[in-house]
């Protein structure tokens, strides 16, 4: 992550049910990670969601988070992934 970005990329992939959302924004707030942005969507069955999301004054560093977010991600059913805005646009660009 670049000196000036301490933003991350939160991205959330699986069957739709109740309390995604609750739960992978309980993570961010309990590591004190403030959500900038988010987007979902359901996709046919599909719950889709991107968050974009500031780790200024993250109580947990990026790494710790990351695995907290695959274990509900495991525990839910879901793929939830975490990368820095750096990488995420490095790997999305046109």
């Amino acid at each position: 992550m670049s000196e000036g970005s301490k933003r991350v990329i939160v991205t959330v992939i699986g069957e739709d049910r109740i309390g995604i959302i609750a739960a992978v924004s309980r993570i961010l707030a309990d590591a004190e990670v403030n959500i900038v942005d988010i987007s979902q969507t359901i996709m046919q069955e599909f719950f889709v969601m991107i968050m974009m999301a500031d780790m200024k004054r993250a109580s947990l560093p990026f790494e710790e988070l990351k695995r907290h977010l695959n274990a509900k991600g495991e525990e839910l059913g879901l793929r939830i992934d975490a990368q820095h805005e750096d990488v995420f646009r490095f790997m999305h660009r046109v």
